[in-house]
């Protein structure tokens, strides 16, 4: 069985219940950085981070829960292609267009 992890609500990757204190603050800068290296018309409002409230009375939280509402943000960072339709980060959607053609 695989220790408990905590999804990112920026970059949506997996991270152990200690780490995940230590790289959201990092992610956040270097989601900072790479937005405003955007066009304009691609930048995006800051990713907030979701509000799961404790379900017990000890004040843990609901893994799944918090898990499952961090995904659901990390998704909503995707921005589609004009052409395809496909789902990309905005940096990546830059590099996609140069290649993607029409059917």
């Amino acid at each position: 069985r695989w220790p408990p992890a905590v999804i990112c609500y920026i970059c949506g990757r997996q991270y152990g219940t200690k780490s995940i204190s230590i790289h959201e603050p990092q992610c956040l800068k270097k989601w900072h950085r790479e937005n405003d290296m955007l066009p304009k018309h691609l930048r995006r409002p800051e990713p907030k981070k979701p509000e799961v409230s404790p379900i017990q009375a000890k004040g843990f939280y609901d893994l799944d829960s918090l898990n499952e509402a961090a995904w659901i943000s990390a998704q909503n960072q995707l921005v589609p292609c004009d052409i395809c339709g496909r789902t990309f980060l905005p940096d990546r959607l830059i590099v996609h267009q140069q290649s993607c053609k029409p059917k």
